[in-house]
């Protein structure tokens, strides 16, 4: 099982290429960034405490591509991109940038988003939100993969357009697909290549390892699991990984104290 840092939040701390030299010098196989455009000052988290903290992200694209520019073999990934708050044309064309400019080594999560406030502000109503990830990232892997991409759905609509760069990975970067509700695993088998679910939703890691097996069985394929949030201790890590997770990766709020977490963390590679 692989281990990963995603940064969910702050700008205080190293900044992205410095975080990036940090996290690969030490071991680990891959950086991911969150997305959150900006938030709603009227926003509350789901126990009415201020979201204020989840403003403090950078683009993950720009950061990224600062971070692929001073790393050689660490995978890059967003964990996850709003899709729904995007625009899918411009987007693909971000994803097949960093994965040219990587060399292959970025890896796509995608999430539709809780905010509504926030993606009302994008123009995206709330309830469409799951419909509106799956069409534009239907129409992203058009783009992707044909020299003259064409899609027709309810949320993304174009006639043939030319689109490059295309990505180094074929037929394109991995798009894991995030999310812990009752209707992901259905998402993933329409258009994911792999899950990335979340810890802390979670009731124990025998759910996770039961819905990991039913995802495999129904896809008959051995779909790659990524898990945001995963506790940094060796005997649930060691529990995760016979549950069937690939790859876990441990949340940092980035401030101050990065190089220290990071170096406990890397204490159990």
């Amino acid at each position: 099982m692989q281990l990963g840092i995603a940064v969910f939040g702050g700008c205080d701390g190293l900044t992205p290429p410095e975080l990036a030299h940090a996290v690969e010098e030490r071991g680990f196989e891959s950086l991911w960034y969150a997305e959150h455009t900006h938030i709603p000052v009227a926003s509350r988290r789901d126990d009415n405490r201020s979201a204020r903290d989840y403003a403090a992200t950078y683009d993950p694209f720009v950061a990224l591509a600062a971070a692929a520019a001073v790393t050689t073999t660490l995978r890059l990934g967003t964990a996850v991109c709003l899709v729904p708050e995007r625009d899918p044309i411009i987007t693909a064309k971000e994803v097949a940038s960093i994965d040219r400019m990587s060399g292959g080594r970025f890896e796509f999560g995608v999430g539709a988003g809780w905010n509504r406030l926030e993606l009302a502000n994008h123009g995206t109503d709330a309830r469409q939100r799951m419909a509106v990830l799956a069409d534009r990232v239907r129409a992203m892997r058009a783009i992707w993969t044909a020299d003259e991409a064409e899609h027709h759905g309810p949320h993304a609509d174009f006639d043939p357009l030319w689109s490059w760069p295309k990505p180094v990975q074929r037929p394109h970067p991995p798009v894991l697909v995030g999310g812990n509700g009752p209707g992901v695993e259905d998402r993933v088998l329409a258009f994911g290549d792999g899950w990335l679910p979340q810890c802390g939703p979670l009731a124990s890691v025998r759910e996770l390892a039961d819905r990991i097996a039913g995802l495999r069985q129904r896809a008959a394929r051995p779909v790659p699991v990524t898990l945001f949030g995963a506790i940094p201790d060796v005997a649930t890590l060691r529990a995760f990984a016979d549950a069937g997770v690939d790859r876990c990766l441990f949340t940092l709020m980035s401030g101050p104290g990065d190089v220290d977490r990071l170096d406990d963390w890397a204490g159990l590679l």
